[in-house]
C-alpha cells in the first residue's frame, strides 16, 4: 500500500526536465534522499545533507545528492526557490520521462 504523501507527487514536468519540491536537513546524521514527508503546502522529498547552511553549502550539497539520485552533472541540478529555506523547489534538467522514472524509484 502506498504511503498517503506519495499518493501527492512531490515533483511535477517542466519543458526541461522536472521540478522537485524538497525540504532539506543540514547537519543530518545520514546524508542522502531520505523519502517523503508532509509540510503545511504539501508533500516534499526530504534530502539530509551533512553541511551546515550557511553560505550555500547545504544548498549545493542537496544538489550534489540530487545530481547522483538522478545520474546527472551536478550542473544540471539548481535550487530554484527557496535558497535561504529548508523548504525549496529544486530544479533538474533533463528529459522529463527519464527523470519522473527516476524519481519514483527514490
Amino acid at each position: 500500500m502506498a504511503e498517503p504523501d506519495r499518493l501527492i507527487p512531490v515533483w511535477r514536468p517542466v519543458p526541461d526536465g522536472i521540478s522537485i519540491a524538497v525540504k532539506v536537513q543540514p547537519k543530518a546524521r545520514r546524508a542522502g534522499v531520505q523519502g517523503t514527508m508532509q509540510s503545511a503546502d504539501g508533500p516534499r522529498l526530504r534530502v539530509g545533507v551533512s553541511e551546515a547552511a550557511e553560505d550555500g553549502k547545504a544548498n549545493k550539497a542537496a544538489c550534489a545528492i540530487l545530481a547522483r539520485a538522478f545520474g546527472v552533472s551536478s550542473g544540471a541540478v539548481t535550487v530554484v526557490i527557496g535558497a535561504s529555506n529548508r523548504e525549496k523547489v529544486i530544479h533538474v534538467a533533463g528529459d522529463p520521462e527519464i527523470l519522473a522514472a527516476k524519481i519514483v524509484a527514490l
